[in-house]
Parts: structure tokens; sequence; C-alpha cells
């Protein structure tokens, strides 16, 4: 299943079945085109760094933060050379700007470094293959473990956007928050990667009982605890679903 996530509201927009033998990259623009995204952001992994895809959000009046995978050879190369002149050459004005964050989290340190090129279509798009792209975004992204053990990284991103390094950071941030809220709560606290149901079409369909399910508990404030303990007082507590849940499905519906 790919899902649509919106980061501020927590709520799944919609979900399309990734069909068989195939993969994200067929099932991405479909869900695009179910959904209104007219002044929104979409950000997107490198499954989704597609001309097709980026083409249909401009269409639908949405900017994107897509990242740049490298068997895009052609972009990805250009990219990085950008960079790389940027650095030999400081005296023009190549780096719009530039951010630093770092966090100590899980007995883990990560720290990002955040660059941004604005404006760089003519430079790195000239024959206009992804459609308004403007900016270039690298993260060096290090990472010590409990162990000592570093890891270290460096990702780009393509952008309709021009904002500076640090709405950028936070909006590459905020995309996670589709892997920390909704993957691994539907595994986690609904066991999903546990479900034994195979035949026919009863996994697609429990999955979107899923996101259902998900969507409505998001949504109920009264009670200040986790899913896991929203979803038992509701299997235990009638009057809970009706006074929360059950005005929470009129307001969707009615509002």
């Amino acid at each position: 299943m790919v899902s649509a996530w919106a980061t501020k509201n927590r709520v799944t927009l919609g979900q399309v079945k990734v069909k068989q033998k195939s993969n994200e990259i067929t099932a991405i623009p479909e869900l695009l085109k179910a959904l209104y995204l007219t002044g929104a952001v979409v950000t997107i992994d490198a499954m989704g760094c597609q001309k097709e895809i980026v083409k249909e959000i401009i269409t639908q009046g949405a900017d994107y933060i897509i990242a740049l995978k490298k068997n895009q050879g052609g972009l990805y190369t250009r990219a990085v050379e950008l960079f790389k002149k940027a650095q030999k050459q400081p005296d023009k004005a190549y780096f719009k700007s530039a951010n630093h964050f770092s966090e100590s989290t899980h007995g883990r340190e990560e720290t990002r470094y955040y660059q941004v090129i604005n404006n760089i279509k003519d430079e790195i798009d000239p024959q206009d293959e992804w459609q308004n792209l403007n900016s270039i975004i690298r993260v060096d992204y290090l990472r010590i473990g409990k162990n000592g053990k570093m890891t270290f990284e460096e990702l780009y991103y393509i952008s309709s956007l021009s904002n500076d390094a640090t709405k950028f950071s936070q909006d590459i941030r905020e995309h996670w928050k589709v892997e920390n809220q909704l993957h691994w709560v539907l595994d986690v606290q609904f066991n999903e990667d546990a479900s034994r149901i195979r035949k026919d079409n009863s996994p697609e369909n429990l999955a979107i009982v899923r996101h259902i399910a998900l969507n409505l508990l998001n949504q109920e404030k009264t009670l200040k605890v986790g899913t896991k303990a929203k979803r038992n007082r509701a299997g235990w507590d009638n009057d809970y679903i009706a006074q929360s849940f059950n005005q929470i499905i009129f307001l969707g519906f009615y509002k």
C-alpha cells in the first residue's frame, strides 16, 4: 500500500495498492490523481523521483520536495557538481543558505547540515525535463550509534520551492512522520505486519479499515493516552465510542 499522509493533521488522505509485478512508481501517480493537492507541499522519498510524478504534482497546483535518486544519473551528477563548484567559488552567490541541526535520541547522536542552492533551473536542467525545478538541497548526515560506530550519508533533494535551508530542513524532517506516525503505528500498535490475512482482496480491505481507525484515533483528543490504549478503551467502553468517535464521524461527513 502507498499512502498519502497529512503531517499537520495526522490523517491518511488516501492509499493505493501496488499492483502485482509492479512497484510504487506506478502506484504514486494513481494516488496523486485521487487527491486535491492545490497549495500543498508534496514530499516523496527517492522512489518517487520521476519526471511524470513531478509533472502530476505541478499540474495539480502543488509544490514538491523529492529525494534525488542516484539512478537519475544526469540530474544527480549535475547536482553533485554544482555543490562542488559552489565550494570552490565561495565568492559567487551559489549558496542561498545553510542550516545545522543536531540531536541526541535513543542513545545515538545525529547531526545534519543542510545547504540550499536556489534558482538553478537553467544550470542544472537546461532541457526543462523536471517541471518547475528551482532548488537543490544537500544534506550531510552524520550518525554516531550507541557503540560509537559512525555513519555518514550525503543526500540530495530537488524542489519546486525557493525556500531557505531552515524551512527546507523542517519540511524534510516532517516527511519522516509518515514512517513514525503511520507505518510504525500500523506495524507496532495494529500488528499489521503480523497479520495472516492473505486471500483475495482481504489484505487491502483490512488495510483501509486500519487507516480509517487510525485517523479516528488521532482525531480523538479527550483521552490523553497512546493509540493502543485508545483502541483498548474503545473495545471496552461503548459510551467512549458513542461520545467520542460518533461525534468525529458526524463532523467528518457533515462539516
